[in-house]
C-alpha cells in the first residue's frame, strides 16, 4: 500500500510540471516507453535497478539509456531522481497511475469489459458510447474475454463495477435461497 502512495506521488509531482510547461502528453508517451522498455528488457531492468552492482555504474547505464532514447530534459531529471531516492523499482505503479491522471486530464476514462463469448465489435461500440453517455468523459475499452463468466459482461470504470453476468446471478440466486428468500 505505502509503495502506491509513493508511486501516486511522483507521478502527480510529474503530471504538474507536465501542466506548466505543456507537455503532459510528451512525458506521458516517453515514461510509458521507458516503462516499457524496462518491462521487456530484463537484462537492462536488472543492470539499471539491481541493488547487487554498483549504484555509480548502474547510475551510468540508466545516463547511457536516456541518452540514447533522446529523452527529454525533464524525463532525464526525473528518471534520475527515481534511481539516487532508490524509486527506480516503482517505475511501472507510477507510469500506470500517470497514464491515469493524464488521461483524466484529458477528459478520457479507462474502462474494462470482460464478456462470456467474443462480442462484435458493434456492440463494444454501442457499449463504450453508453459509458462514454454516462459518464461524460470519452472511454476507451480494454475488452477482454473469459468464458467462466458463462455469460452476460462486467465491466468497470473507476470503482464501479458493472455485473451483469450469469455467474453472478446464479451466486446471488444461491445466496438468497441459502437465506430462505423467494426467488
Amino acid at each position: 500500500m505505502k509503495n502506491m502512495a509513493i508511486a501516486r506521488r511522483y507521478a502527480k509531482a510529474l503530471l504538474l510540471i507536465g501542466k506548466e510547461d505543456g507537455q503532459t502528453q510528451v512525458y506521458r508517451d516517453e515514461l510509458n516507453g521507458f516503462s516499457e522498455l524496462l518491462e521487456k528488457e530484463r537484462g537492462l531492468q536488472q543492470a539499471i535497478g539491481n541493488p547487487l552492482y554498483n549504484a555509480g555504474g548502474r547510475r551510468m547505464v540508466l545516463e547511457q539509456v536516456i541518452d540514447r532514447l533522446k529523452l527529454s530534459k525533464v524525463m532525464k531529471s526525473f528518471l534520475i531522481l527515481l534511481f539516487d531516492k532508490g524509486r527506480i523499482g516503482f517505475l511501472k505503479n507510477i507510469n500506470d497511475f500517470y497514464l491515469k491522471l493524464a488521461d483524466e486530464l484529458k477528459g478520457v476514462a479507462r474502462a474494462s469489459l470482460v464478456s462470456a463469448n467474443e462480442l462484435s465489435s458493434e456492440t463494444v461500440e454501442k457499449i463504450r458510447a453508453a459509458l462514454s453517455k454516462k459518464t461524460g468523459k470519452d472511454v476507451k475499452l480494454d475488452v477482454e474475454q473469459d468464458p467462466g463468466l458463462i455469460g452476460g459482461i462486467v465491466t468497470r470504470i473507476g470503482d464501479l463495477v458493472l455485473d451483469g453476468s450469469i455467474k453472478t446471478q446464479l451466486l446471488n440466486m444461491k445466496e438468497s435461497l441459502k437465506r430462505g428468500e423467494r426467488v
